[in-house]
């Protein structure tokens, strides 16, 4: 039997790489990866409130819509005062249908991260024709109606083909978010050169711990707080990256936003030990550090 490789990258053991820091000489980078999304009505994919694999219904339509009706409101006003940037994994199709929300996100001077059409397709079942012009789709509309081409990109669903990371380096973009492979950013192979993979955990990560595996947002609260103090442990030896991703229409209802409160709290009870940015400026602080600093893409 022979193990089937994708040759995007090679191992790389945490401990032997090349040690850097990040601004300010901070070892711990914090992310805060907020998802807003809009769905078809009673078509196409859709998470539920409290059934796996659900049908798409008027009732789980509007779960998903209190999201971007309410609860992202909610998350706007608190990480206003946190005082926390963030990083907007937007549909371009909830841009153009809520230009309030576009709005928002301009006034605070957040990033918007291509994240497709709507999340109610996915990009792995396309042909590779259509996965190219279902990006280019999405990036074209983000660039109108923001004014800015955005530089990273987060499949709905985590998802990616077999040709998506060729197809997304081709169409501009830098660094994406689908392959939790790693605490740090790495080098990934394309086809014609490479792309930056900065850490996207789906493990801290409100939909498949609350929505999919059902747990409580006590025990997200708790899992908040101790990735956090483990990582900041942890930091002492290497530069990490920390992630926190949201989606309004989950963490948004407000029991679920008053424990994250607490939680991101504790987190910033350390803020001078913090370099608090989004995953673009990770990708930005990479691509100004020396050739050879991140482990490079396997060699043809």
């Amino acid at each position: 039997m022979e193990l089937r490789k994708h040759g995007r990258y090679a191992f790389s053991a945490l401990p032997d790489r090349p040690l850097y820091e990040w601004p300010e000489g901070k070892r711990l980078a914090m992310c805060v990866c907020n998802n807003i999304e809009i769905f078809s009505f009673r078509e196409g994919l859709g998470s539920d409130s409290a059934t796996l694999n659900a049908p798409q219904t008027h009732r789980n339509f509007a779960w998903r819509d209190y999201g971007n009706r309410v609860g992202m409101w909610y998350l706007f006003d608190l990480l206003e005062e946190l005082g926390l940037p963030a990083s907007h994994n937007a549909n371009s199709f909830v841009l153009r249908e809520h230009p309030e929300i576009l709005a928002r996100i301009l006034q605070r001077n957040d990033e918007i991260i291509g994240h497709g059409r709507s999340n109610g397709e996915r990009q792995d079942v396309l042909s590779p024709e259509d996965e190219r012009k279902l990006i280019q789709d999405a990036t074209n509309e983000i660039e109108r109606l923001s004014g800015r081409k955005p530089k990273g990109w987060m499949g709905p669903y985590f998802a990616q083909s077999e040709v998506t990371l060729d197809l997304l380096e081709e169409a501009g973009y830098e660094f994406m978010l689908d392959w939790p492979v790693d605490d740090q950013p790495i080098w990934m192979k394309t086809r014609k050169g490479r792309i930056l993979s900065v850490p996207y955990s789906v493990e801290l990560n409100d939909s498949p711990s609350m929505a999919f595996r059902q747990e409580s947002m006590m025990s997200f609260e708790r899992m908040i707080v101790d990735q956090f103090d483990e990582m900041l442990e942890q930091s002492r030896k290497y530069p990490l990256v920390f992630t926190v991703i949201l989606h309004p229409f989950i963490i948004g209802h407000p029991y679920r936003l008053r424990a994250l409160r607490r939680a991101l709290d504790h987190v910033l009870n350390h803020r001078e030990e913090l370099w608090v940015t989004t995953v673009g400026g990770v990708n930005d602080h990479i691509r100004q550090l020396p050739e050879g600093t991140l482990p490079n893409v396997p060699s043809a």
